[in-house]
Formats: structure tokens, sequence, C-alpha cells
């Protein structure tokens, strides 16, 4: 408990830090003035071990300032090449016999970004109903594929080196659409839960925690990149997974598991997981783009679940295909519930 609750207190003192020097915009003076504050707060903890509490969140308030300060005074990051990995998914889903007039385009866009394909009535369609998020790559797609690699895997077993192979490839192929990916702040994040969460199997006897898990990838990627600080993408990213760390699991207790199959209960958890997201990212949301999703609701009820099985679908008929096994069946049925996406949507967004 003392590691979970060291970490949560540090971080958010570390994001803090970084936040108030990208606000203040003075890198030289912030890394200046960082620098000596560091210094003697690092000096007083040593001398103060027994009172270094408070000293420790000014500590690393300032090592956020310090980053944020050190970074801005770098060249900024090139941007990500083509991938070529991707370039080849593009072609086998091109390749795949997927019916319906826009499955192909809005495949392509679920699982490698790309949406140069997809119809600009779509994309209206999308964004009308409060489902643009669906169309970034997010947790949500990493987690799907994360999913379907640990059921592909399964058939390893359960021994110790079985573990250790699976935790390796899932971690190792996660990465890998990652990078290919072009490391999107929200698909890092997802990446970052997947790696500590898969570490956190080989560490008995320590409790995990959902908000530990939070605060540890959170402080690791701003030290990596403290310029994200300022990116809609990854701030939207961790607010929705705070909501659903803080809030869900106190909107979902208001309906008690009753032992038997509920499917009003599945209802509910669906329910509370979407207000739980978008009651921590509404502010954020406004401040970026002026819009809240009135139908926000209804449009999560319904398309996250079809996006869902549209991609472990398509993931499906893509291995087939890659495999050289016909996938009329799953391309079809991949194509219908595409159409029947792009149908509520439209509804929706014409409310």
């Amino acid at each position: 408990m003392k590691n979970i609750s060291g970490i949560v207190l540090l971080s958010f003192p570390f994001a803090a830090g970084v936040a108030a020097a990208a606000l203040l915009d003075a890198p030289r003076i912030s890394a200046f003035s960082a620098s000596a504050a560091v210094a003697i707060l690092l000096v007083f903890s040593i001398l103060s071990p027994r009172r270094c509490s408070g000293a420790l969140q000014a500590l690393f308030l300032c090592l956020g300032a310090m980053c944020w300060s050190t970074s801005a005074l770098l060249p900024p990051p090139a941007k990500p090449a083509a991938s070529p990995a991707l370039d080849s998914l593009c072609r086998l889903i091109d390749s795949t016999p997927f019916t319906g007039e826009n499955c192909r385009a809005l495949v392509r866009a679920l699982l490698t970004g790309r949406r140069d394909a997809l119809a600009p009535q779509t994309i209206a369609a999308f964004r009308k109903s409060g489902a643009s998020h669906i169309l970034a790559l997010s947790g949500l797609h990493l987690g799907v594929i994360y999913l379907c690699i640990r059921r592909l895997l399964a058939p390893i077993g359960n021994s110790v080196p079985a573990s250790i192979i699976r935790s390796t490839l899932t971690a190792g192929l996660c990465g890998f659409y990652t990078i290919a990916t072009g490391a999107s702040p929200s698909i890092v994040r997802a990446f970052l839960f997947i790696l500590i969460h898969e570490a956190g199997r080989y560490t008995p006897g320590r409790r995990r925690s959902p908000i530990a898990t939070l605060c540890t990838a959170l402080t690791l990627q701003l030290t990596i990149r403290p310029g994200l600080i300022s990116s809609a993408g990854f701030q939207l990213s961790y607010l929705a997974m705070l909501g659903i760390t803080l809030l869900y699991p106190r909107l979902e207790a208001w309906y008690p598991e009753s032992g038997r199959p509920d499917p009003v209960r599945k209802i509910w958890k669906a329910a509370a997981l979407s207000v739980s997201c978008q009651a921590f990212t509404a502010p954020a949301a406004w401040v970026h783009f002026r819009s809240f999703p009135p139908y926000f609701l209804i449009t999560n009820l319904i398309a996250l679940p079809l996006t869902e099985l549209v991609i472990i679908s398509a993931m499906a008929a893509l291995l087939l295909q890659a495999t050289g096994i016909p996938p009329q069946a799953l391309a079809s049925a991949c194509g219908a519930m595409v159409q029947a996406l792009e149908f509520c949507l439209e509804t929706i967004a014409s409310i």
C-alpha cells in the first residue's frame, strides 16, 4: 500500500509541474529555477527523511517543471515516417472481400487510423453523433487487439514459462502496433497500461491498483515527452481513464449483481462507463473543441459494442485472408455490422 500511495501522491505533483511550466512558457528561466528548487528540496529530503512527504511532493513538482523546461530547449521531434507494415495491412484490407460500400474504408480507419478513404458524410455522421473518438486510434482499439492476442495465445498453456512467453509476445505485438500506427498519445497510454499489467502478473503478493497503474503510466509518458501535456488526445485519454478509475466503480455499484444473467445490468454497466468518461472529459473537450455531444449516452451504448464487433470480425477475416482461407462469411458479417453502425450514427446525427 505504501508503494501504491507513493506513486499516486507523487505523479500528480509531477504532472502539475509540467503543466505549470508549460503555462509559464519560459523555458530558460523555468529550467534554472526548477534546477535550483530541486537541489534545495533534495538536500532537505536527505537531511529530514522523517518529514519529507511534503518535500517529496514539492520535489516532483519541480522535477515536472524541469522536464518541460529542458525539453522545450530541444528541437521538436521529427514526424513519424510512413510505416511499411501499415501499408501492408492496408493492402491486405483492400484485398479482403468485405461487403458494403464503406466497409473497407471504415476497417482501415479503425485498424490503421487512416481516414483518407472515408466518405465525407460518414465522417460528418461520426462527428455530429459524438462518435469521433471511435475513428481516432485510442485505448479502445488497442484494448480489443490486446484481448484478441491473449485469446489467440491461450493454447500455449498456463505454466510459468508459457505465461512469460505469452506476456512477451503480447507486449511485443502491441508495441509493434503502437509504433506502426504512429504512437499517438492515447495509443502509447494504452500500451503502457498493458506493459504495467503484464509485468504485474509476475509480482506475487503485490496488490495491483488501477489508480496506481494510471499514475505510473502518466509519469512515464510525461517524463519521456513532457510536451504532450498540451495535447488534446493526451488529456482526453487520461481524463477518460481517471473517470473510469474513480467514478465508474461507484456508479456500477448502484445496480448490484443478482447472481443470475441480467441484461439490464449489462446495459447499466455500459451506461455507467460512458457517463464516467464523459463527466471527466467534457470540460477539456469544451476547451479544445467548443462542443458537447448531447446524445453521447445513446451513441456510446450503440456504437461501442458494434465497433468492438467490427474490429474483432475484421481481424479474424484478415487473419484468414492472410493464411489463404476464404473469409467470405466473416467479411460479410463485418460488412453488415458496419452498415448497422453507419445507420445508427446517421440516425442519431439527424436528431
